[in-house]
């Protein structure tokens, strides 16, 4: 068994994740080799896309959308996430165990605790009909069959408890933290055919693929499932081992490739929740510890990054239409241009200032966790 450095894991993954090299194949590719990409705040997404798609605009991802190739609503870990229509079918109810905890949650007992999920799904499924309906209308109008309870959490029940698609408004590109009223469709109405059965063989060989080598817990904190290692346990004979730098064993698709330790990387600025950053349960081959912190402050914050070399080594933010970048550790002359001149690409996509400000400077409040 193979022991593998963290260098090599860490270009292993800049390169499964399009960190490497931009691809030309497109932006639903560039989410199908995700699996599925995080998609809390429109925004975000594109900075994102703009990280691994060469020549990306804004409007690509827009239209993606639109045209129903892209579809947005609850998945991993409960969340929202983008996914190609291809990948909901059999995504939607791999994680919807997932999903059901959630609603099984304190947040939702007070309102829906004490109902048939079943009885709730049908009256939703009435109110939406063949339509798109606005979340508010959609809890006023359960809030009429089901009185005395809050219709936003009779909606959000609803979302986890059965596929819907999100309208394309919530994944277009526009304010930074706006709130948008969000509308729904049911899922097997917006993509013209029925939801399909789990797959969790599926699940794994994908994530290994945009995430591999890794094990079953890092597989497990991606995608919110637990009890993941029958499963795993059971398509040993079509995966291969390695050992990681601390003699965990990891395991992988037996053709991915793995790439050269030495293999270069470019500088590449992440947004808030990036994939490549979430994708484990040990982030150390692309978030040294020594900066967990920083970029993991708690409040189920991650903050927007910068690798350099391949990692993490700084984070930024916008304020007041500059881009600031705040070093993690010191930065060469040769380092600080190659970012200074990204930096400036992303301030192009965000219409910000094209001179990237480097700063010291205490961070500017939080804006509160990303709204779904």
């Amino acid at each position: 068994m193979s022991t593998l450095s963290l260098r090599r894991l860490n270009r292993t993954l800049l390169h499964r994740q399009q960190l490497d090299v931009r691809s030309d194949a497109g932006v639903v590719a560039a989410v199908e080799r995700r699996v599925a990409v995080q998609a809390q705040e429109p925004n975000w997404v594109h900075v994102g896309m703009a990280a691994r798609v060469s020549g990306f605009r804004t409007a690509d991802l827009d239209a993606a959308v639109a045209s129903r190739a892209l579809v947005r609503g609850p998945l991993l870990r409960g969340t929202q996430h983008l996914v190609s229509a291809a990948d909901h079918g059999w995504l939607r109810p791999t994680v919807q165990p997932v999903l059901d905890r959630l609603v099984r949650s304190v947040y939702y007992a007070e309102h829906v605790g004490d109902l048939d999920p079943a009885v709730l799904v049908a009256a939703a499924r009435e109110v939406l009909g063949d339509r798109t309906v606005r979340r508010r209308d959609l809890g006023a109008a359960l809030v009429e069959r089901f009185p005395g309870r809050k219709g936003a959490v009779m909606a959000a029940a609803v979302e986890a408890l059965t596929p819907v698609a999100h309208d394309p408004a919530t994944s277009a590109f526009g304010s930074w933290w706006s709130r948008r009223s969000i509308a729904v469709t049911a899922a097997d109405v917006w993509l013209g055919e029925p939801v399909g059965a789990p797959d969790v063989p599926a699940l794994v060989r994908r994530y290994l693929a945009a995430f591999g080598p890794a094990d079953v817990m890092d597989l497990q904190t991606w995608c919110g499932l637990t009890r993941l290692r029958p499963a795993v346990d059971g398509m040993r004979a079509g995966l291969r081992t390695y050992r990681g730098p601390d003699g965990r064993e990891l395991l992988d698709l037996p053709d991915a490739p793995l790439a050269d330790e030495d293999a270069p990387a470019p500088v590449r600025f992440l947004p808030m929740f990036d994939d490549a950053v979430l994708g484990h349960r040990d982030r150390t081959r692309i978030l040294p510890e020594a900066v967990r912190r920083d970029v993991m402050p708690g409040w189920s914050m991650v903050r927007a990054t910068v690798l350099v070399d391949g990692v993490v080594a700084a984070t930024w933010e916008i304020v007041e239409g500059r881009l600031l970048v705040r070093p993690l550790r010191p930065l060469t002359p040769g380092e600080q241009d190659a970012l200074e001149a990204e930096g400036a690409t992303v301030a192009d996509l965000v219409g910000a200032d094209r001179d990237v400000e480097l700063t010291s400077a205490p961070r500017t409040p939080l804006p509160g966790a990303p709204r779904t």
